[in-house]
Order: C-alpha cells, then sequence, then structure tokens
C-alpha cells in the first residue's frame, strides 16, 4: 500500500469533517436568506413579490440541502466517528420546539403556513439533541411541500413509555409513492431500495436510522409515515424509547 494513501479513520474524519463545514456554511447562507426575506415582509403585498418568492424557494432548497448534510453526520455519529459521537443528553422538550420552531419560523412565513405546536415545554427525555432537531426539521420542510396552510407539531408521552413526536399537515396526505419508501426505510435493512432516484427515500432512511440509535433497555426508537391525524392529511411519527 502506498504510504501517502490515508487510512480509513483518518479519511472518515476528513469527509465528517468536510461534512460539517458544508453545514456551517449552508447555515450561514440559509441566515442570510431569513434576513433577507424578513427585511423584504416589511414592503406592502411582499408575499405576492417574485423577488419575495424567488428567495422563499431558495431558502426551501438551502434547507433541503442543509437536511441532506444533516443526514451525512447522522451516519458518522452511527458509525461512532470521535469527532461526532452519539450523545443521548436529557433535554427538556421546551428547548427542542424552540431550536426547531427558530430554524423553521421564516420559512414557514415565507411559505405562507401556520406552525402548530402542542407539548409539554417541562417534559424531559433522553435523545441526541443535534439529530433530532435535524429529523424534525427535516420533516417539517417535507410537511411544507405538501400541505394547505398548515403544519402541526406534537410531542407527548404514552402511557407504555414512549416520546411520540408527531409532524402532520393538511395537505392532500402521502401519495402511496412516498408511504411506499417510508415502509421500506423503516424496515431493518434498505435493501431494495435505490438511493440514486429515491430521494425522499432516502431521507426517511436516515430519519429511521437516527430513531434506531435511540436504544433504552430492550428498545429502539421507531419512524412511521401515514395519513390521517388531526388534520387528515400526512403524518410523519417518530417514537424514541
Amino acid at each position: 500500500m502506498d504510504d501517502d494513501t490515508p487510512d480509513a479513520p483518518e479519511l472518515s474524519l476528513f469527509l465528517a469533517s468536510t461534512a460539517h463545514d458544508m453545514k456551517n456554511s449552508i447555515s450561514v447562507l440559509s441566515g442570510t436568506l431569513e434576513r433577507l426575506l424578513v427585511a423584504h415582509s416589511s414592503r406592502p403585498a411582499a408575499q405576492t413579490d417574485p423577488e419575495y418568492t424567488q428567495m422563499a424557494h431558495m431558502l426551501y432548497q438551502t434547507k433541503r440541502l442543509n437536511d441532506n448534510l444533516m443526514q451525512l453526520l447522522a451516519l458518522y455519529k452511527q458509525v461512532g466517528t470521535p469527532a461526532y459521537p452519539f450523545d443521548m443528553q436529557p433535554l427538556e422538550l421546551g428547548q427542542l420546539v424552540d431550536q426547531v420552531v427558530a430554524l423553521e419560523r421564516v420559512l414557514l412565513t415565507s411559505r405562507g403556513v401556520k406552525l402548530e405546536l402542542d407539548y409539554d415545554a417541562d417534559l424531559v427525555w433522553h435523545l441526541d439533541e443535534d439529530l433530532i432537531v435535524g429529523v424534525l426539521s427535516h420533516a417539517i420542510n417535507n410537511a411544507i411541500h405538501y400541505t394547505c396552510d398548515t403544519v402541526r407539531l406534537a410531542i407527548r408521552a404514552t402511557d407504555d413509555g414512549w416520546l411520540e413526536l408527531r409532524v402532520e399537515d393538511n395537505g392532500p396526505g402521502y401519495p402511496p409513492a412516498l408511504l411506499k419508501a417510508g415502509a421500506i426505510a423503516t424496515r431493518d435493512t434498505a435493501a431494495g431500495m435505490n438511493f440514486l432516484t429515491n430521494s425522499a427515500g432516502l431521507g426517511l432512511y436516515f430519519s429511521s436510522e437516527v430513531a434506531r440509535m435511540h436504544r433504552h433497555r430492550e428498545r429502539r426508537g421507531l419512524l412511521r409515515l401515514e395519513n390521517g391525524g388531526r388534520y387528515g392529511g400526512g403524518c410523519f411519527i417518530l417514537n424514541l424509547p
């Protein structure tokens, strides 16, 4: 082997660091777009202005790219890269929701979508904060694509000891292809999924892997998609032990 060839751990750390740097750059770009949208929103009839609409679309696409990088970093947490360890810590749900809302507020406003919240702010749960914030943000970004005008984030502790996190919308519901992708992604193996042509399935697969990384005793997290919920639209449901 060539002495100049990096070994696997060094290459893995380099790639993870590169993805993290890219994510930071995307966050700067996203923040800039958000500030421009907020400034532009003060103008009369801002939401019908073509420039405002274009910036809102740019922010949506930037959020999607950020989701992809989050999913990549989730892989490094899964394999235990030292610089990105899987880190379950107790967290108040109020802090979790505040982070998600802060990330999504401008995009929701720019798209004319209302976010409804239903949760106990004082409830504490053990989870990897970065990963769960990323998964919920991804779910809300996806719901924005399908909703008519309302997205709901609801979190509760179930009677049988799970934390149930739901992102629902009032759109027409997930199409059969996406429900199928969700069913494939949440299996123990991703065999049969074409990652090159099914970006939605890939995102769901990463989210399901994040769910499964959360374990307690004999339980591990679960993810499912369905139609219905409070509004009759799509429901993204994450259960953590």
